[in-house]
């Protein structure tokens, strides 16, 4: 596939929920992939797409048009079951609807001004939140349904984070978490963190909620570089992984619970009398895996940390050693699913593998279309 002409068509990537599927929008419809398998288990095709929203694996998606077709504003979001065919509700908004976000309790929808707080059952709206100038729906809510927290940005010329409880709609905390305004962010599965990026991409932080510390910093690199995704782990696994990826191509995965902010008392006397930058080269690591040409450089890229996979033995029993066997799944606007096997061993061991690579546009008319750009 042509990568140019694969960024063009593609216009939006997203994981659900657990990570185990990947939606694309295109220029021609919607596609919704298993992780596991990298085959399509459902598509669509009635116009450009700009938002597809899925929740966990269930047949519930919200839908966003991309606006070259009349029947599909960005300004209407229509949530649809994927089992029945049947469209369960049209929801019209003031201006052009930039992401859209879910959880089992709560909807959420953003627009460059505004984000509205939705309760799913009902798909009535129990908050409306006015926001600074987001244009490109930067946002970040939890799975979890319990710690039901939503992260937007609260400033546009720094990297300052409004914590939102959705469940209790008030405003829980707002994070300082970057001196230059944000570029990535994501919640934890269990609601308990938030990783954060600012644009000059040289420092990755992830914050406690709801008390609003620092618990983890870590550098990916020394020169600024745009992050594309961030992506936690299950927070049930040990070590929790963080990945991320950037316009450089790499992937950068970072371990959880090496260097908390938990430290000794001289080390916090020290960090706390010093401005966030000198702090950081006492208390940040570097990630324990780099993954270099990852992804094309330029291209945006998700990423998705899958999780770890029992390694058996030959007669079938899980392995006792002191390693273990991660999957990240990383998608290109180029139309492209990689999936990396990493083996995490103590400390700062580890090695990774690509172990798949799948074009998400390959049906006949894509080849033919491709064809004619080489």
């Amino acid at each position: 596939m042509n990568e140019a002409l694969g960024s063009r068509r593609i216009l939006y990537l997203g994981f659900n929920q657990d990570h185990s599927c990947l939606a694309i929008g295109t220029k021609d419809g919607y596609k919704i992939f298993n992780c596991d398998t990298c085959s399509c288990c459902y598509e669509r095709s009635e116009g450009a797409i700009s938002v597809v929203e899925m929740l966990f694996s269930s047949s519930l998606i919200a839908v966003v048009g991309a606006g070259e077709q009349p029947a599909l504003s960005p300004r209407r979001l229509s949530v649809f079951n994927t089992s029945t065919g049947v469209n369960l509700a049209e929801l019209n908004f003031v201006s052009s609807i930039l992401a859209v976000c879910m959880n089992r309790k709560r909807m959420v929808v953003v627009l460059e001004r505004k984000t509205y707080i939705h309760d799913l059952a009902q798909l009535t709206v129990l908050d409306t939140l006015d926001t600074i100038s987001n244009p490109r729906g930067l946002c970040a809510l939890s799975p979890n349904q319990e710690n039901c927290y939503l992260a937007l940005p609260a400033s546009a010329t720094s990297g300052s984070v409004l914590v939102y409880d959705t469940l209790d709609l008030h405003a829980l905390c707002q994070i300082q978490a970057h001196r230059s305004p944000l570029a990535a962010m994501a919640v934890s599965g269990d609601g308990l963190f938030l990783a954060t990026a600012s644009q000059q991409g040289t420092v990755i932080r992830v914050h406690c909620i709801p008390q609003a510390s620092k618990a983890f910093t870590f550098r990916r690199g020394t020169y600024p570089v745009p992050i594309y995704s961030l992506s936690f782990g299950p927070p049930s696994q040990s070590p929790q992984l963080l990945a991320a990826t950037c316009a450089s191509g790499t992937i950068h995965v970072f371990k959880l619970g090496s260097n908390s902010r938990c430290r000794t008392a001289a080390a916090g006397l020290l960090a706390s009398v010093m401005p966030d930058s000198m702090s950081d080269i006492v208390d940040s690591e570097r990630c324990f895996i780099t993954i270099r040409n990852g992804s094309p450089p330029g291209i945006r890229s998700h990423c998705a940390v899958a999780g770890y996979v029992d390694d058996l033995s030959d007669d079938g029993i899980p392995s006792n050693s002191m390693t273990n066997r991660a999957r990240i799944y990383v998608a290109t606007a180029s139309g492209y699913f990689h999936e990396w096997s990493l083996v995490v061993g103590p400390g700062r061991e580890g090695t990774c593998s690509l172990e798949r690579e799948c074009a998400l546009l390959s049906s006949a008319s894509d080849d033919e279309i491709s064809a004619q750009f080489v």
